[in-house]
């Protein structure tokens, strides 16, 4: 529900902010102090940043875009529309605005569009007390923050990295290439967001520096940017797990036409694959003629197989984003998978035969062939389950091998498609155990 009221204090702005209207964003921001506003747009992300920004007179844009670090002012201006990035470009220094154009032109999804270009860079053959002068006159002049002390030849290439703490330890006459790591962990200046993310995890590093394929040094990538990557990717893919397409805004910050858009998509893909299980189900009508009784066991069997492949299909497609799993793994989640399929299987057909029994037993539901129709629901759970099961964990390798995003094998997708073969399993068997008897 929206305030009818505004925040007096950050704090208070920050709590309220994703409830408040547009209009009473910027006027709430607008009635901070200059300090607080300033600590406030800080922790904002880059669209509400744009957002502040765009809304403020021309004369006082500058000194908003301008407090930017050359990484943070790009992610702004690539949340505007394309008739106002140049004239945001045209309010920033000469220096940064070729900074943040170096960035622009790079994709926003990897280490170029990531990557802080500013850095702290000495050479191999300074002395410590000479490396922490300079360090300590750079950092106070431009660098926020100041994990690493990248050594650079004269052509800007990698040599090494050192710590603030090996400077420290170090002799004050020693050489910074005596104290510097040689091959340190770089990433390149193309590598996705994603891998970006599972070399920071493995290294447990708070800065990486970036590469280009010759090594010469462009810039850091750091540990907070990357968190704010996590969150995006991970929402992105739990998104498209529930069969939307990604959104690009907080939930209630989507229109109602823009929501619609997202969702109506996949929905139709759906509806029209659902369609196959009525033609799926004509052709079988003879069957069901024969045995009405089949038709009741359906919805159970086949939403079982649904179930346990999407229960695949997310595990599966977890994995691959955190790394556990990649590409060339898929036959040996393929074949545990397979197992685990027939176990699970196993455990629903018993079930599903004990209900049968029982229901006899009980009512005297379905007649003197009720053993015949316990195996047949037992085997065709075993094989609908089964085959969900490995559909739902090979699906996201087929994508991926294809160039698609894994995530988009959601779990209504894999329902979807495992209910129209689940038809044609279940009939398959009905007709194989009950030829001669209902059928």
């Amino acid at each position: 529900m929206e305030k009818t009221f505004t925040p007096k204090t950050r704090a208070e702005l920050r709590d309220l902010w994703s409830e408040l209207s547009p209009e009473d964003q910027i006027s709430s921001f607008k009635s901070l102090s200059a300090l607080e506003a300033g600590k406030f747009f800080a922790e904002l992300d880059a669209r509400d940043q744009a957002k502040i920004i765009l809304s403020l007179p021309l004369s006082e844009r500058q000194l908003w875009i301008r407090v930017l670090n050359p990484d943070d002012a790009a992610d702004v201006i690539q949340e505007t529309d394309e008739s106002e990035r140049q004239a945001l470009l045209d309010m920033l220094d000469q220096v940064t605005r070729n900074e943040v154009s170096a960035l622009l032109a790079y994709a926003e999804d990897v280490a170029g569009g990531l990557m802080n270009p500013r850095y702290v860079a000495i050479r191999p053959d300074m002395s410590v007390d000479e490396a922490i002068s300079y360090i300590r006159l750079r950092a106070r002049e431009q660098f926020e923050n100041v994990y690493y002390i990248y050594v650079v030849d004269s052509e800007q290439r990698l040599l090494g990295v050192a710590s603030m703490r090996d400077l420290f330890q170090a002799a004050s006459d020693q050489k910074v290439q005596d104290v510097m790591r040689t091959q340190p962990v770089t990433i390149s200046e193309l590598m996705d967001q994603e891998e970006i993310s599972l070399v920071f995890a493995a290294n447990n590093l708070l800065a990486l520096p970036v590469v280009d394929q010759d090594g010469h040094m462009k810039g850091v990538v750091t540990v907070d940017d990357i968190v704010d990557v996590v969150e995006e990717e991970a929402t992105e893919d739990i998104q498209k797990i529930g069969g939307t397409e990604a959104l690009e805004a907080p939930y209630l910050q989507i229109s109602l036409s823009g929501m619609i858009r997202k969702r109506a998509g996949w929905l139709t893909v759906l509806f029209i694959g659902e369609m196959l299980t009525a033609s799926t189900m004509q052709f079988f009508e003879n069957e069901i003629a024969k045995a009405v009784i089949l038709a009741l066991f359906l919805p159970l069997i086949i939403s079982s197989g649904g179930n346990a492949g999407s229960q695949a299909s997310t595990l599966v497609i977890r994995a691959m984003a955190l790394g556990e799993v990649k590409p060339r793994d898929w036959w040996r989640v393929t074949g545990r998978e397979f197992l685990v399929g027939l176990a699970l299987g196993g455990i629903l057909a018993a079930i599903g035969l004990l209900r049968v029994l029982v229901w006899q037993a009980a009512f005297k539901t379905y007649g003197q062939y009720f053993v015949l129709i316990g195996a047949t629901v037992a085997c065709s759970v075993v094989g609908v389950v089964l085959w969900g099961t490995l559909v739902g964990s090979f699906l996201p390798f087929v994508l991926k091998k294809a160039g698609f995003d894994p995530a988009s094998a959601s779990a209504p997708f894999v329902a979807t498609l495992v209910d129209v073969t689940g038809i044609v399993i279940y009939f398959t068997v009905a007709s194989a155990l009950l030829r001669g008897t209902l059928l």
